[in-house]
């Protein structure tokens, strides 16, 4: 037991060492930049595009705050305005498939999954899912009721409370890091020692292989589900090493939670905001399913394709040293 619990206490170590190089950076500059006018220019710029989303001007800072940020920064920029239930569903929903943008996707992209597809994926299903909504749901005019949060907090005054508090923010998560990933490493390596994550894997058997993923590939979909994409990311970095997972398959659990992850915490979290939630997790889940396998099947079929052609290639190239 003493022996499993270094192996995943230096496994955790490593883990957050090697996300740490990315959230501490991105979370400093995003936070300090909430206290210029940079973030001010780039609302400016969306806002009327706010408009095509079923939206009003003002509802460009809760995204741009939500993206930048985090899902608590978008909720807090919510409840700075008066939104109707079905602009809020919308906010929901788009902060839902693309919050946390910047580190998300860059932790993320440490998978081998090209940066800019991830964010393509995601600020794509954001805009589409709004569009949908506003074009197919006639209610929700309703004022929306905020229950009782709150947006109040001292601001810094001056550059050198504002970088302090950059500082501050990006250690904080750090922190946190740390406090998910050395005990889910810890856990995960109790799990692996004790051959419990090949009876889980093989549990989670079909569910994978109706998404075109390889069984030993379950466990790091269920870890993203549950905890998020970061630290989902982070158990998929340890799977690539470790477990023999295909980039492949990498790349299709990546697909499938960079649309639908840490499906608990992101929908209760919009529960005080006095929207639907149950339509807002049936609509991640199903479209992280749909798209995954649509995209496996289409990966599948080129791979085949490709295959094919190959011994076409190899059977043409016989017969022509044969006639010659």
């Amino acid at each position: 037991m003493k022996g499993t619990l270094k192996r995943g206490f230096q496994s955790g170590l490593q883990l957050t060492w090697t996300l740490g190089k990315i959230i501490f950076p991105i979370t400093l500059i995003v936070t300090i930049l909430q206290y210029t006018p940079v973030l001010s220019w780039v609302i400016d710029w969306i806002a009327p595009l706010m408009t095509l989303l079923g939206l009003p001007g003002e509802a460009a800072v809760p995204l741009v705050l939500g993206n930048a940020l985090n899902l608590y920064a978008g909720i807090g920029a919510i409840v700075s305005f008066d939104f109707t239930v079905k602009e809020v569903f919308i906010l929901a929903l788009m902060l839902s498939f693309s919050h946390n943008l910047f580190i998300e996707s860059a932790v993320a992209a440490k998978v081998g999954v090209k940066f800019w597809i991830i964010i393509a994926v995601r600020v794509g299903l954001a805009v589409v899912s709004a569009v949908l909504v506003n074009l197919f749901w006639q209610g929700g005019q309703e004022m929306a009721k905020y229950g009782l949060i709150s947006n109040d907090g001292p601001e810094p005054n001056g550059w050198g409370e504002i970088a302090l508090t950059g500082l501050e923010t990006a250690f904080l998560s750090i922190v946190q890091l740390a406090a998910i990933v050395i005990p889910l490493m810890i856990v995960m390596q109790w799990l692996k020692e004790h051959q419990w994550m090949d009876w889980m894997s093989q549990k989670l058997a079909p569910f994978t292989r109706m998404l075109g993923v390889k069984e030993n590939a379950s466990m790091t979909l269920v870890a993203g589900l549950t905890i998020g994409l970061a630290y989902g990311a982070g158990l998929m970095i340890q799977a690539v090493k470790e477990d023999n997972v295909s980039r492949k398959d990498m790349t299709l659990v990546l697909i499938f939670l960079v649309t639908c992850h840490a499906v608990v915490e992101d929908t209760l979290v919009f529960i005080p905001l006095g929207i639907p939630v149950w339509p807002l997790l049936l609509i991640r889940l199903t479209t992280a399913i749909i798209l995954t396998a649509t995209i496996a099947y289409i990966w599948n079929r080129y791979e085949k394709n490709k295959e094919k052609d190959t011994r076409k290639d190899a059977v043409t190239h016989e017969h022509t040293y044969d006639s010659v």
